[in-house]
């Protein structure tokens, strides 16, 4: 029977639905593929249970392939299971939904168990492939919103039989050595396929059992995989788990200048309380008169060290004003005198050489003008033996203006006659 049944029924396919599952000590999977008019019993080794991509529950409709045995023991006719698919619903997201389920009920999803992130980490490690964009883009980012900080990368595969190894391999570096603060974890967008290594339960327990926080960057915002639900933060992009693990620096001056407005209303709360206590209690006068001591040293101390920021100030003034000195030694206003003198003694000279050549013209006009008025004078008339003769002030222009016995006067070239009108014609 053994030998017929193993000659003919060596590899089948075998349509039905799960029922009665069961799985002992031994990690063999036991079952029975049902439909309406039969049904067979199914075993599933260990061996072959590692390598399915979901494992059997009952209710799913399934293709189960592998070969017809004989067990003697019960004189039963049985199949051995060597792969599973289910039927209308993928293998991949049956085995999804399973882990799922299964890490949930261990409590990897639990809130309580996340992690803070450090506010500004100096140390991140980067577990993703060294090629690509995302690798990129995270640097380039960390660099942009606060530069100077350390990065290692622990380069592994992201895709692929040995992709979730790496992965893991790479979290338990990182969480051994505890040189980095935070870690992340990140791949690109792809297919359910593409994405698998990250739903591997090797990835799953690395990421809880990291001894920093994990930041989970798989895929895009769409996608979601086991490490997002175990990791302390998801990031729904490899570039927004960077803007996530470290915040900007004005973000952080927010929150410096949020603290400190806290810590003021703390400390007068505080003070207020102190001082309300103070005045209902007596305090002894001794205590008071120590606590008013160290007090008015602090005074002390504090005057101490604004006499030295002042002094450093006014040196830090003095040092400026040399500075100013020598700058301005070297714009020496003497030289600026000396040639604005020298401009101004080509002026005057240039000036006086043109009032000499206007003067010179001017008495050369004056000497022609002269001559011309000497030329025009009646006395030059007188020099050539003429007279003027005056009756009254008055020139004597014909004899009936001079009747005789008039006083008149002649005028001469040289010199003047008077005389008196005794005869005319």
């Amino acid at each position: 029977m053994r030998g017929l049944l193993a000659e003919h029924f060596t590899d089948i396919w075998v349509a039905g639905e799960i029922s009665g599952t069961k799985l002992p000590a031994s990690g063999h999977f036991y079952f029975t593929l049902k439909d309406p008019s039969a049904q067979l019993r199914c075993v599933c080794y260990k061996m072959t249970a590692r390598y399915l991509k979901f494992k059997p529950i009952d209710g799913i409709a399934v293709l189960a392939r592998g070969r017809i045995d004989f067990y003697d023991a019960r004189g039963d006719v049985q199949m051995i299971v060597e792969a599973l698919q289910p039927q209308g619903y993928g293998a991949l997201q049956l085995a999804f939904e399973q882990l799922k389920k299964k890490l949930a009920g261990q409590g990897l999803f639990d809130q309580e168990r996340k992690r803070p992130l450090p506010a500004l980490p100096e140390r991140i490690g980067i577990v993703t492939s060294p090629d690509g964009a995302v690798i990129r883009d995270i640097l380039q980012i960390l660099e942009r919103r606060c530069p100077g900080r350390h990065i290692r990368l622990y380069p592994v595969q992201v895709q692929g039989e040995t992709a979730a190894g790496q992965i893991a391999a790479g979290l338990e570096y990182f969480s051994d050595s505890g040189w980095a603060e935070v870690v992340i974890i990140a791949r690109g967008g792809g297919s359910l396929e593409d994405l698998w290594a990250f739903n591997e339960e090797r990835v799953a327990y690395a990421i809880a059992a990291c001894s920093v926080p994990v930041i989970s960057a798989v895929g895009h915002e769409t996608d979601f995989t086991i490490a997002d639900f175990v990791a302390d933060l998801r990031a729904p992009t490899p570039s927004a788990a960077a803007e996530l693990v470290i915040a900007t620096r004005q973000s952080l001056v927010d929150r410096l200048e949020a603290a400190e407005s806290k810590l003021l209303q703390s400390m007068r709360l505080k003070l207020a309380l102190l001082s309300r206590a103070l005045h209902k209690t007596a305090v002894d006068q001794s205590t008071l008169h120590r606590a008013i001591g160290k007090q008015m040293q602090r005074v002390d101390d504090i005057d101490y060290r604004l006499r030295d920021c002042m002094r450093a100030g006014i040196a830090a003034k003095k040092r400026a004003l040399d500075v100013a000195a020598a700058r301005l030694g070297q714009l020496d206003v003497r030289l600026q005198l000396s040639r604005a003198r020298r401009r101004l003694e080509s002026c005057e000279a240039a000036a006086m050489q043109a009032t000499k050549l206007r003067l010179s013209g001017a008495r050369g006009s004056l000497g022609l003008l002269d001559a011309h008025l000497a030329q025009l004078s009646p006395l030059k008339i007188l020099d050539r033996g003429y007279a003027i003769v005056q009756k009254d002030g008055k020139v004597v222009k014909s004899s009936e203006q001079a009747p005789v016995g008039s006083e008149i006067k002649v005028r001469l070239a040289n010199g003047g006659l008077a005389a008196t009108v005794t005869d005319r014609s």
